[in-house]
């Protein structure tokens, strides 16, 4: 089935497998909470147990080999209004929700150490968003 758009999370590779990880589930969040349309119905097994619903299409995970890479796929989705979700290392530190966007507004957007971006938009518009990358493996 091809899809009229197309959810892409850039993950920066040089991190540990529990930081790749982490990142890729806050992100994936993000872009759920941001279009709920992308949400599918709740799945059931044969014994009748429901369980939650998941994101109806699949997700694209490319990877960066650096932080100069991460934002030039920041400043690609900003300049084709694509409002991304952000993860940035400063956010490791943290302990909660507040703490993370209280450690993103400290940081202009061109000193944010980012580690993850993640987007839902236009299959055409992530390609050029991502154009260079590669996927994570």
């Amino acid at each position: 089935m091809q899809f009229d758009t197309k959810i892409a999370v850039v993950i920066r590779t040089d991190l540990e497998a529990w930081q790749k990880l982490n990142v890729a589930s806050f992100l994936a969040s993000g872009v759920a909470a941001a279009f709920p349309e992308c949400i599918g119905e709740p799945y059931a097994d044969g014994s009748g147990t429901p369980y939650l619903a998941l994101i109806g299409q699949p997700i694209l995970i490319y990877g960066a080999p650096d932080r100069t890479a991460m934002s030039r796929a920041l400043e690609r989705a900003l300049t084709r209004n694509v409002r991304p979700a952000v993860y940035t290392e400063d956010m490791f530190k943290t302990t909660h929700d507040a703490a993370n966007r209280d450690a993103v507004r400290a940081v202009a957007r061109a000193d944010l150490n980012l580690v993850g971006i993640a987007m839902r938009a236009d299959r055409r518009v992530i390609d050029k968003i991502v154009d260079g990358l590669k996927f994570h493996s």
